[in-house]
């Protein structure tokens, strides 16, 4: 086992890992950071895999009051207020610094202003972008300033777990792994960072990176750290269909859906008429993924269950101009977005709930921070497409400078050693490769996309308990692998141990909400409630035993009552 110290570990390589990094580096030169990403640098995770934009008020008919009162409504009024609020205020500071300090370059219109277009569930066009290739662009240029800033990257390094001090209250590190030499890396650091992306692969169809298995999350979870409203998954609208393939589940951005794009059942009816006549195919993706996922079950499905996207009408020569990644794609699966009707389904996109932060991305554990996807509350039950890519950038750059601040204020604690030890004879094996784990993680994914996924009811969320147990007694009876290095059998592993993690976070606090409201839909209590204008928090006892407790929403800028009651689309 190898032995690293440094004063800032970030785990995660997408766009909140990187803006921490940079930042982080910016306000404290002489700090030693390391990043390691599980995939490859600037390849992997879903920052780079983002189409649809950034939302940021730049235009002077809009405002931060209409962004963040889009924002609060969107999210079914249970956002983190400040933490929203913090959101929409500082996105125009990163645009300002992406294009200026970074070289990013966003679409344009005529004027040489930045082109700002419609996505779901805003009231006002505010999502930059550069074409459908957004995420390539940013995430290219974020790599570009770590190499100029002489960051150490470790690529293909996976997180195995946090350290803990002798107190078991201070996150002192991780355990880490390189995948290709086996080798375990145990980190001594001031902070650490959790930014690894959500655990949407935890559902049979899913539009996220496949890397991402919920490790932050689950890390956190084990370690003890606090959760919020992790029963809030989103599940995007419009996921290409290709039978067989990874490319299954793939998003196509719903700037299809703002510019005039249709959803038809198997019928060829415009079948949002029933589920929301006013926003039709503008309505926020919670209700859209939904009414798709009703068509399906009630028979009004295609054979593959799923919809079609029509942008036929749209013409060729605007979706070459707004969408050429999307053409390109649909290209190579056999489907011309300009003759065709695109087959689509619902597909498992963004984790809204997760690890409980405040202002400064600070958990409940000292020396622990999240940002991403990793952290929760910014986005409530519902996010707004574009809303995304500008949290990590503004929490990022949040989480860089506060780590900065941290490691100045605070002794590095050490490493309790009995921790690590356990941590580390855990993963010694004698076992061949088999498939076991392959299998088991496929069996999760199942059950999860049928009991945990878009429709939701006491019934089944009894069953996920009893068959997650049953999951986690079968992978736990495997013997570990003899050999660690290549090894897919004990990466495969790891994954399913983590997304059973997060399955059961998500499991627990979705029986807890026992009504509708955003991503989360009980069919056996259809309805909002404002009993449960309220959060649920979680975390691991001491005992192994989860706790779930509510706790009421705090309006601290706006009240219900100044929420409800308006359109977000504008007639």
């Amino acid at each position: 086992m190898q032995s690293l110290t440094c004063d800032i570990l970030i785990i995660g390589g997408g766009g909140a890992a990187l803006f921490a990094a940079i930042h982080a580096r910016d306000s404290a030169p002489n700090l030693d950071i390391v990043v390691a990403s599980k995939g490859l640098f600037a390849k992997s995770g879903c920052t780079r895999m983002v189409q649809g934009g950034y939302n940021v008020v730049l235009h002077d008919d809009d405002s931060f009051d209409k962004h963040y009162d889009d924002t609060i409504r969107g999210g079914s009024l249970i956002n983190n207020q400040e933490l929203a609020w913090t959101l929409v205020t500082q996105a125009p500071e990163r645009v300002f610094e992406m294009e200026n300090s970074f070289g990013c370059t966003f679409d344009r219109n005529a004027d040489g202003t930045i082109h700002q277009r419609a996505l779901a569930g805003q009231s006002f066009n505010r999502t930059i972008h550069r074409g459908d290739l957004t995420g390539i662009e940013i995430i290219s240029r974020l790599a570009e300033q770590m190499l100029v800033r002489d960051i150490e990257m470790l690529n293909e390094v996976r997180g195995v777990d946090l350290l803990l001090d002798g107190s078991g209250q201070s996150v002192t590190g991780a355990l880490l792994m390189d995948q290709h030499s086996g080798e375990l890396i145990a980190v001594n650091a001031a902070a650490v960072l959790v930014a690894t992306g959500g655990a949407a692969p935890l559902y049979r169809i899913t539009a996220a990176s496949l890397e991402k298995s919920g490790d932050g999350l689950a890390m956190a979870y084990r370690a003890g750290a606090e959760f919020v409203d992790m029963e809030m998954m989103q599940f995007h609208p419009t996921g290409l269909i290709v039978d067989g393939s990874l490319l299954n589940g793939t998003v196509l951005e719903e700037g299809l859906r703002g510019a005039g794009g249709h959803l038809l059942n198997a019928d060829h009816e415009r079948y949002m008429e029933r589920y929301d006549p006013e926003k039709m195919e503008r309505s926020t993706r919670d209700r859209v993924s939904r009414s798709g996922m009703m068509e399906i079950r009630a028979g009004r499905g295609t054979d593959s269950e799923g919809v079609y996207l029509d942008v036929r009408h749209l013409g060729k020569e605007f979706l070459l101009k707004s969408s050429p990644g999307m053409y390109e794609r649909c290209l190579t699966v056999g489907t011309d977005m300009e003759t065709d009707l695109i087959e689509v389904t619902p597909t498992a996109h963004f984790q809204m709930g997760g690890i409980r932060i405040d202002s400064e991305c600070r958990t409940s554990l000292a020396g622990l921070f999240a940002a991403g996807e990793d952290a929760g509350g910014v986005h409530g039950a519902n996010r707004l497409g574009g809303n995304g890519v500008a949290e990590s950038m503004v929490f990022g750059a949040i989480a860089g400078e506060s780590m900065a601040r941290h490691v100045k204020e605070s002794a590095r604690p050490a490493i309790d050693p009995d921790r690590l030890s356990r941590l580390c004879d855990r993963l010694e094996g004698s076992a061949e490769i088999t498939g076991e784990p392959y299998r088991l993680k496929n069996k999760l994914r199942a059950l999860s996309w049928e009991h945990l996924g878009i429709l939701r009811e006491a019934n089944g969320l009894a069953r996920v308990e009893e068959e997650l147990n049953a999951i986690e007694s079968e992978l736990t009876a495997l013997p570990m692998p003899a050999q660690r290095g290549g090894n897919p059998d004990l990466q495969e592993r790891l994954d399913a141990e983590n997304l059973i993690d997060v399955a059961r976070l998500i499991g627990a606090a979705a029986s807890q909400r026992e009504e509708s409201r955003g991503s989360h839909f009980r069919e056996d209590f259809p309805d909002s409630d404002d009993r449960y204008l309220v959060n649920f928090f979680q975390r691991k006892e001491a005992d192994g035993s989860m706790t779930t407790e509510s706790r009421p929403v705090e309006f601290s800028r706006r009240t219900p009552d100044a929420l409800l009651g308006e359109t977000l689309i504008p007639a």
